[in-house]
């Protein structure tokens, strides 16, 4: 029985339709849609403009966009809208312009061309019902006249200030009085707006091409970017529907998006704890099976993971039943352990949203601009903020994630989709960065080995092995620490919530709906 003085609270559901988002202004333009007669699509796209707009440190039009979509009957089909670099972007370009071991987040060479609205145009004009000027309705108006600004949006925008701060232009608009707003205040974009309103009068050609593309290469140019008109316009076309790749976790079917998402490691992870009888275990042996599996589909991420055009293969290779046993075999559940590839050679902020409809259609959602503010460059003639991503490409010659000419980088940004014998479950996600897919083996291990619902599974406490040490939220306990300590853990307790998550289970004609009390937002239907 539910706890009611936990001051948590429990899944929601509803018989019809649902929406869970982590804004509630964002769940509240997908519900509208929803009630009115609109489809999964419609409810996610009036969702995640709205988002874009009132959670900008997170998501933005300047940003990336991956979905799954089951509509309803027929099998998973996975979207890809992350952008590509330059044409001219090369190894030897970038170094030759001083960089060396990364690109900064702040670089213009950061920036790749923004896939989100090819992939939104793309996505409305298979599936979508309703015009998009009805969709963006809410997002305009919000972005014009004004939004209030929630919590955990006020906290993480306060957290960022600094960085943000760095940009004259975008200090103008997120920093008015050279403060972040605080959590109640109103905030708008106006020239947002007018971005939103273009989109939905010209499509993508509206972004992609014309005196908007043209103002947005200046501003990169400007920045020392190597963009070009001629990159933007292939952008217009540039997001395509592709097969996902997918695992059996126990009985359940779990799609991912292929390469160059880093989906794949969530299924590596998962594959590697199924040797494992998970539902029998203690906490700590939990945690620390999970932190052994992480670094170990991590460490394989980082060294083989890229636009799938240069890693091909890769998905085969890695959830063969070989190397599966291969990773498995090195988990010792007595000590912590330094990952390794099997047997290759070794190389040297976000926002999403699940939607169910009343016909049975789902959709996974979620869109990105990487880090909080993304690159923090917001181009003052258009408005329009970019994002980050292509910090995460290599400055390596002959790595598979090296920067390369209209080449995509490796993307942290993963929706997930369960089904079971032909039938879709749940779309689901977890936000956070470089956390996701180890957020996404988490989450269903302790829906499908623990039999969590869906807000009790979100509302564990977390960790999250990277970088050398094992990230703990403050609910984890002192004995377990005590004991992940003993067992060769670094330990580190954040300051702030490790992630978020959204998911929609579908189930006995009811709809069950969890949203991370980490954010702001909530899932609810009718």
């Amino acid at each position: 029985m539910f706890d009611f003085f936990s001051a948590r609270r429990p899944s929601t559901y509803a018989g019809r339709a649902m929406i869970a988002t982590s804004h509630p202004l964002s769940t509240a333009a997908g519900l509208e849609v929803l009630q009115s007669g609109g489809n999964a699509v419609d409810a996610a796209l009036a969702a995640v403009s709205v988002q874009c707009v009132v959670d900008p440190l997170m998501t933005g039009i300047g940003g990336d966009c991956f979905a799954l979509y089951a509509p309803k009957g027929e099998t998973v089909k996975a979207l890809n809208g992350s952008g590509r670099a330059p044409a001219a972007a090369t190894v030897a370009a970038l170094k030759a312009a001083g960089l060396t071991d990364e690109i900064p987040q702040t670089s213009a060479h950061a920036v790749t061309v923004p896939g989100a609205i090819s992939a939104w145009c793309l996505l409305h004009a298979d599936h979508g019902s309703r015009p998009l000027a009805e969709l963006f309705r809410r997002a305009i108006g919000y972005a014009r006249d004004g939004y209030p600004v929630t919590p955990r949006v006020a906290m993480d925008w306060a957290n960022n200030a600094a960085v943000i701060g760095g940009d004259v232009h975008a200090a103008a608009v997120f920093l008015p009085g050279g403060v972040a707003p605080a959590p109640g205040s109103r905030h708008a974009q106006p020239l947002l707006a007018e971005r939103l309103e273009e989109i939905a009068a010209k499509g993508a050609a509206g972004f992609y091409e014309g005196e908007t593309a043209a103002r947005m290469v200046g501003h990169l140019s400007s920045l020392g970017g190597l963009h070009t008109v001629e990159d933007f316009a292939e952008g217009k076309t540039g997001a395509h529907w592709v097969e996902p790749v997918s695992a059996d976790y126990r009985g359940f079917d779990v799609h991912e998006c292929p390469p160059n998402g880093q989906g794949l490691v969530a299924l590596v992870i998962l594959k590697i704890m199924e040797g494992f009888d998970v539902a029998a275990m203690e906490e700590v042996d939990r945690l620390h099976l999970h932190a052994e599996a992480t670094k170990l589909g991590y460490h394989h991420r980082d060294a083989l993971i890229a636009d799938h055009d240069h890693c091909t293969g890769v998905a085969e290779t890695l959830l063969s039943e070989e190397v599966i046993a291969a990773l498995r075999a090195r988990i010792d559940m007595a000590r912590a352990k330094t990952a390794a590839l099997w047997d290759e050679p070794e190389h040297k902020d976000t926002i999403y949203l699940s939607v169910v409809d009343a016909a049975g259609n789902a959709l996974s959602f979620i869109n990105s601009i990487f880090h909080g503010f993304g690159s923090t460059r917001l181009d003052p003639a258009t408005g329009v903020l970019f994002h980050s991503r292509g910090a995460s490409f290599r400055l390596i010659e002959g790595h598979p994630n090296a920067i390369g000419p209209r080449k995509r980088p490796m993307h942290t940004i993963i929706p997930g989709m369960v089904t079971k014998d032909g039938q879709t479950l749940m779309p689901f996600g977890v936000m956070g960065g470089q956390y996701q897919a180890a957020g996404h083996a988490a989450f269903l291990s302790a829906v499908i080995d623990r039999g969590l619902d869906l807000q009790a599974a979100m509302d564990e406490p977390r960790s999250f092995a990277t970088a050398g040490v094992l990230e703990i939220e403050p609910g984890i306990g002192e004995a377990t620490r005590a004991e992940l300590a003993r067992r060769g853990h670094v330990l580190k307790v954040v300051t702030s919530p490790i992630g978020g998550s959204q998911a929609i289970r579908i189930a006995d004609g009811m709809l069950e709906g969890g949203s991370d009390g980490r954010k702001d937002g909530m899932a609810l239907g009718f």
